[in-house]
């Protein structure tokens, strides 16, 4: 089955395939002539133009999709589109980590939408501590799990990989479930410093959205505070499904908790035409980060971009 990471994708997919199907029921119905190959024998020193999708009547489908959905989707868009032959028409396709194929004819290999995917499975990590004995790191207990609230920048906990969000199930073979705050904080600080082991799972409770810029550059929702407050109609946020009364956890997989919102917005615009945000229902997020200093967040938070 195939994955598009947006619903514009999907469509012009589809449209795509349908344009493919068109050409070659024309072609069934007309095959080309077929020219004798003994001596003397030559084709015509003419050749008819090839039929243009704009010369199908109300078949032809190209001529719509720079005006679909307000993209502005260029030749050079469509040229750059790799067809997979053993695929028809599905363009663009690379496999996760996962094993399955994402169809991305617009979003193609988006590096934004690389690193906020968000992997199934159990990842190992292993972090130590700074010499003034610091990981880096604050947790918080939800639905007696334990999550990353905090990860401050430049410590072992930033450049093991731990991303805000993420679920801790081990540290050091000790199965943390039922534990809260306190008592993970008390084990990490009495832990070798040398040598700490985590098994982690990548952020269950956040979900990605991809959206596409339309030709004035916007893809849909109204946002405050890092929260989403409102969708525009008929906008790409819209109709890939963004929700309102989540928070943004990450833009392009980039962290933007704690920023503020000309920072957010600057990040997006920075974004180019595919943008992938991270969300978090409010109400975890704000159980998550409650009794955690403002300061702390907005000045110590990591907010580097995530190598692949």
């Amino acid at each position: 089955m195939s994955l598009y990471p947006t619903l514009e994708d999907m469509r012009v997919d589809q449209l795509q395939t349908a344009q493919a199907h068109h050409e070659r029921a024309i072609t069934n119905t007309n095959p080309p002539l077929q020219y004798p190959h003994g001596s003397g024998a030559h084709p015509p020193a003419y050749s008819q133009p090839p039929m243009q999708a704009s010369n199908m009547g109300g078949a032809g489908l190209y001529p719509t999709l720079p005006e679909y959905m307000g993209l502005q989707i260029t030749q050079q868009m469509m040229q750059d589109m790799q067809v997979v032959p053993s695929q028809g028409m599905q363009v663009g396709i690379r496999q996760t980590q996962s094993g399955q194929n994402q169809v991305a004819p617009i979003t193609g290999n988006n590096m934004g939408l690389a690193r906020a995917e968000i992997k199934q499975g159990i990842r190992e990590i292993v972090v130590c501590k700074n010499q003034e004995g610091k990981v880096g790191l604050r947790i918080r207990h939800v639905n007696n799990g334990l999550f990353v609230a905090f990860v401050q920048t430049g410590l072992p906990a930033a450049m093991a990989g731990l991303r805000f969000g993420d679920q801790i199930l081990q540290i050091n073979g000790q199965t943390v479930a039922g534990w809260d705050n306190d008592k993970a904080h008390k084990f990490l600080q009495k832990a070798d410093g040398a040598r700490i082991e985590m098994a982690v799972r990548d952020r269950p409770f956040e979900r990605t959205v991809t959206m596409q810029k339309d030709s004035n550059g916007y893809i849909g929702f109204v946002f405050k505070e890092g929260r989403i407050k409102s969708l525009v109609k008929d906008s790409s946020a819209a109709r890939n499904g963004l929700l309102t009364d989540h928070q943004l956890i990450e833009i392009g997989g980039q962290n933007c908790v704690g920023l503020k919102d000309k920072e957010i917005g600057e990040i997006i615009d920075s974004c180019g035409r595919t943008v992938t945000v991270t969300v978090m229902p409010c109400v975890i997020y704000d159980h998550i980060v409650k009794c955690m200093g403002t300061s702390l967040v907005k000045k110590l938070m990591d907010h580097s971009i995530p190598d692949l």
